[in-house]
């Protein structure tokens, strides 16, 4: 026999290969995991012959040749399980010297922490201007908002006539912000209008599901040229314009934060109605002066029918606006929009009452942003096509209750 027989035991089930030899008599067989069983001779039987073995071996390096075996040593057979234990361990931390722990992939993420009241989903749109002191020329940062413990998956698009642009998609974490992209003023018009379609839920528990939130909504060009409008918040360090999409898991009333609150002079106003040169500009005005009352001859347009319970709204744009110079379609809607939203609010108080909305049958835009409105924002209100008959098939009957 000889280092580096391959023996197997007479007496017991079990083998290894010789490592070394104590005495003439007693053979040293280290078994598969590295331990050493001092053995007799004549206890052992020579499966397979091999060369001089040796136990220890070098590390291989990072990028290098494969290590050659240490030369043979019979004393090297002698040291202990725990000395080639530590002598393992010290090759081993030399070989992770070699690895920058900034190259390591970084698995662990820290679990959502909630906070008291986020239970209620709402979502900010938000500008923020570069350089705050230079609003003509500076460029504007745009973010979404998630002030909630939910996650929120979203699409963001602009909208041109009646085809869209996807600007973003992706996930909002709990209370975090996101940035979606940089524009300057002369860009503006590419997100005039905005879609933005919304799925919020929790991970890794139960939660209270919300609602699907798809929203359509305008962005006023006319802020982005006043300083005021851009407020401190609690969102950013600094000012900035915020439109809340959602307000306490319903689709909010889109008006940027105070901006409900700030008061223009008459010259201010003045101005502001040659620069727009349209009835609208006049309603926006007013009602940023918290005038709520329309033009008068706008509302000569709702007339009461002989049933007084049921008042009849012709939302056609040529019966609202006395001129529609230098409106596009889009403000011509949003103006619609806005009269039929101030209709509802006038009669929130009259339970039961019958108002039918004449919107025509076209290519049925306004009547699916009417429903839209009434699924989200006045979820309560039953709404059904009028009478054919009376209306044709271009109206739609919403009940208060």
């Amino acid at each position: 026999m000889k280092i580096g027989d391959k023996v197997q035991f007479l007496s017991e089930i079990g083998g290894g290969i010789i490592a070394g030899f104590k005495g003439k008599d007693i053979a040293l067989v280290e078994d598969e995991d590295g331990f050493q069983i001092p053995t007799p001779i004549s206890d052992l039987v020579v499966t397979s012959t091999g060369d001089e073995y040796s136990s220890s071996k070098v590390v291989a390096k990072k990028g290098g040749a494969e290590a050659e075996a240490a030369n043979a040593d019979p004393d090297s057979f002698s040291m202990s399980v725990k000395a080639k234990m530590n002598a393992y361990d010290e090759e081993a931390e030399a070989y992770e010297e070699e690895y920058d722990a900034a190259d390591r992939e970084v698995t662990y993420k820290a679990p959502v922490q909630e906070r008291k009241g986020g239970n209620k989903l709402n979502v900010h749109y938000a500008f923020v201007p570069k350089d705050v002191k230079n609003f003509t020329k500076t460029d504007f940062d745009c973010y979404l908002v998630n002030d909630s413990n939910y996650y929120v998956r979203f699409l963001y698009m602009s909208m041109e006539g009646a085809e869209y642009t996807l600007r973003a998609e992706g996930e909002l974490d709990p209370n975090t912000k996101l940035y979606l992209e940089t524009f300057s003023l002369d860009q503006l018009n590419e997100i005039s209008r905005i879609r933005l379609q919304m799925l919020s839920f929790k991970r890794d528990k139960t939660f209270v599901a919300r609602p699907v939130c798809d929203v359509l909504f305008k962005v006023d060009k006319v802020k982005f040229f006043k300083l005021h409008t851009f407020q401190d918040n609690e969102f950013f360090e600094s000012p900035a314009l915020l439109y809340q999409i959602v307000k306490d898991d319903e689709v909010a009333q889109l008006k940027p934060i105070d901006a409900d609150k700030l008061v223009y002079t008459e010259e201010e106003e003045e101005a502001g109605k040659k620069k727009q040169g349209t009835l609208a500009s006049e309603v926006s005005y007013k009602k940023l002066k918290g005038l709520e009352s329309l033009n008068t001859s706008s509302h000569a347009k709702a007339s009461k029918s002989s049933n007084d319970d049921l008042l009849v709204v012709d939302l056609h744009a040529e019966e609202l606006l006395e001129t529609t110079a230098g409106m596009g379609n889009a403000d011509i809607l949003n103006y619609q929009l806005d009269y039929f939203r101030r209709i509802l609010e006038e009669n929130k108080a009259n339970k039961g009452k019958r108002i039918v909305f004449i919107h025509g049958k076209g290519e049925g835009v306004l009547r699916h942003a009417l429903v839209n409105e009434l699924r989200y924002r006045y979820k309560n209100y039953r709404y059904q096509d009028a009478s054919f008959q009376e209306y044709g098939y271009g109206a739609t009957q919403v009940t208060i209750r």
